[in-house]
Parts: C-alpha cells; structure tokens; sequence
C-alpha cells in the first residue's frame, strides 16, 4: 500500500500524477531537485522490463527484494534471459535464492527488526518499524544502500536532507499535504509508537493541537473508532464520483485442447508456506508442515480418466515446459481442473504469461495441461 501512496510507476511521491508539469514542478520542489529530472512518462512495468532485456534494450539490472527465478511466469525464459544482461544486481536478505544465484553482484540487506521505518497495512495505518538487533555480516539497510549507491553515483548531494528513515518520513509529510493520503498531523515516530500507528489521512487541520502550559505541543491519536474512507460517497476526483475500469468477460486465453486437457490453476497451499520460500524453507518446524514434493490435486473422475492413482508420482506438461510432481485426489478441485501450490519453483515454469492491459498484473492463475502417470 506504501509503494501506491508514496511512488510506483502510476504515480509521484503523495499521489501527484507525473503527467502534470505543474505537479511534477512541486514534486521537484519538495525534493529539492530539478523539474527535469523527473519524467513526463511512466517506468516501465515488469513484464515491460523482461522484454526489454530480450530486445537488449536493458543490459543491466538491479533486483531489489523478489525471487523473479522463482516466481515469474514461465520463469525458464525469465532466466534465459538473465543470462543475456551484462550485469545482474540483486539485494536480498538470502544469497539462497535462485535469483541471488544468479547475480554477478549480491548487496546484502538487513531484515525486519534489523532496521527503523514506517510500513502502511491495508486498512491504511502508519505503524512504525524499529530496530531491536545489528544485521549480521556486511549486510545494511535498504535505506543505507540506497544512500551509498547515490553517493559514489556522485549524486549524494541531492539526498543531503536524506539524514535517517524518519527525515525521509516527514519529507514525505511535506508531498502529502493537502493530499487525499495527507499525514501532515503526525508529528514524529514517537507520535506513531504513542498512538501504535496511525490510519491516514491524519492533516494538521483535523490533529487538534493542545499545547497550553507546556513547552512541547501535546499531539493527540486520531479517535480509536474506525475512520472509513468514501462513507460520504465521494471520491478523489473532480466530480466526486468513482471510477472503475471494466469489459466484457474474455476466454482464457490459454484454452484446453485433446493434448492439453485440463486447466491448471494455482494459488497459495498451506499457512506454513509463503511466495517463493525464501524464508519459510528456512524453518525447520515449517518445512515438516508441508510436503516437500511439489504436489499436484486433480479430481477423482480425471484420475479415473486418466489412469491416475493417489500417491502416485505423475507428469504435468504444459506448452512451455513438464515437471514431476505428486498426485493428491480430492473431489474439492474441480473436473476438468487440476491445482499445484505456486510455492514450489516447479509450478511457474508451467504458467503462461497474461498480463492484464491496464494495470499490467500478471495472471498467474491459469494454463492448459496434461496429466500422465510415471
């Protein structure tokens, strides 16, 4: 949620829209840098990027905290096409994994409890992040990285203000105003330790202020009752009203066929696992939660059709790619479909690359298979 109010490649830091020379202007301002430095035009989005590099438009490529080895559609390409660029960066908190194994350089990062920052959940409250422990080893963090880089870039000087994490946060207070996401009423992270964490918008205009008789304003937390946005019906744009992005359903456009006959889909498997493993594999009371095979599920009258056992050790192909997994028979999955945990690095060699046209989300969720016994 932090990335959407505070700059991906829709928007400017605080929700400016980078198509407006006016707002790119304060946005610059607020910076402290030139106006030109920032562009009129979007970042390239990922699969924007992947291709890029498979037209050698991109020759170097820094991977900051995400395992594209492992979790990319149809992810044998993917590293296919690491192999093309002249240099691979990746900064990550484990040299583990397959992307890390890739890198011409590793930049080790510290992790959660080994860093200070602020974070945004989804029911948009500002919580603070301290450090309670030293990162081990040359590892630093993001926040430092980023600051070394700038500075043998020879850019440092415009990252001066750039003093800690919370000099970034109220650099961030400052784009926010009069912003629909406009936290200008938290003073500091002891405001946001005191309060634990604080829901935007905060503005300075709804923090009622009470400094009588003290020497220091006393800032009091926003009311502990839920603080709902859009209960009014109105929305941040100029009319007030929604909007929404919608057509008409399409086919899969990846269909089944005699050789490919079943619909593949994927999703997360159990509570022990999470995204690529990176660090559930790492515990060993998680790995004894969840088989360590890749595991497919397929209902029983595909099973029946196919000749498939329970237990039984299987072949799953797809256009792009097979793998071996084990078969697991429920009649929770549907006929017709078959299910493999996106966790295991076998799944997303299977996948087929979709990307939604506006937002550029890949869908991970469906291709056509084939299933036989081994």
């Amino acid at each position: 949620m932090g990335s959407r109010l505070f700059a991906n490649i829709t928007t400017l830091p605080g929700g400016y829209d980078f198509r407006e020379a006016s707002q790119r202007a304060h946005v610059a301002a607020q910076l402290g840098i030139e106006p030109a430095r920032i562009s009129a035009q979007p970042a390239k989005s990922y699969d924007e990027i992947i291709e890029a590099i498979a037209a050698g438009k991109i020759k170097g490529l820094w991977v900051i905290a995400t395992n594209g080895s492992h979790s990319w559609i149809h992810h044998r390409r993917f590293n296919e096409l690491l192999g093309k660029l002249d240099f691979l960066v990746v900064q990550e908190m484990y040299h583990s994994t397959e992307t890390a194994h890739r890198a011409d350089l590793i930049l080790p990062a510290a992790g959660w409890g080994e860093k200070d920052g602020t974070l945004i959940n989804s029911e948009r409250r500002i919580g603070l992040v301290k450090k309670v422990a030293r990162a081990p080893g040359m590892a630093l963090s993001d926040f430092h990285i980023f600051k070394l880089i700038a500075q043998y870039w020879g850019c440092g000087e415009m990252f001066r203000e750039w003093s800690s994490p919370e000099a970034v946060f109220q650099i961030l207070k400052r784009l926010s105003r009069g912003q629909p996401c406009d936290i200008t009423g938290i003073a500091d992270y002891r405001m946001l330790e005191n309060c634990r964490g604080v829901q935007w918008p905060w503005p300075e205009n709804e923090a009622d202020h009470d400094d009588a008789g003290t020497d220091q304003p006393t800032l009091p937390c926003p009311p502990v009752i839920e603080r709902r946005l859009f209960e009014d019906g109105r929305f941040f744009h100029n009319d007030g009203r929604a909007r929404f992005i919608f057509e008409r359903p399409r086919p899969m456009p990846e269909r089944t066929n005699p050789e490919f006959p079943l619909l593949l889909l994927t999703g997360r498997g159990t509570s022990s696992q999470w995204h690529t493993q990176s660090r559930t594999s790492k515990s060993d009371v998680l790995r004894k939660l969840y088989p360590a095979q890749a595991y497919i599920e397929m209902n029983p009258l595909d099973a029946e059709r196919f000749g498939i056992v329970a237990g039984g050790i299987v072949r799953v192909a797809s256009r792009r790619a097979h793998v071996t997994a084990n078969v697991v028979i429920t009649p929770t999955v549907q006929a017709g479909q078959a299910f493999m945990p996106m966790h295991y690095v076998e799944t997303n060699a299977l996948t087929f690359a979709a990307f939604d046209p506006y937002s550029r989300q890949p869908s991970y969720k469906a291709c056509a298979i084939s299933i036989s016994a081994l």
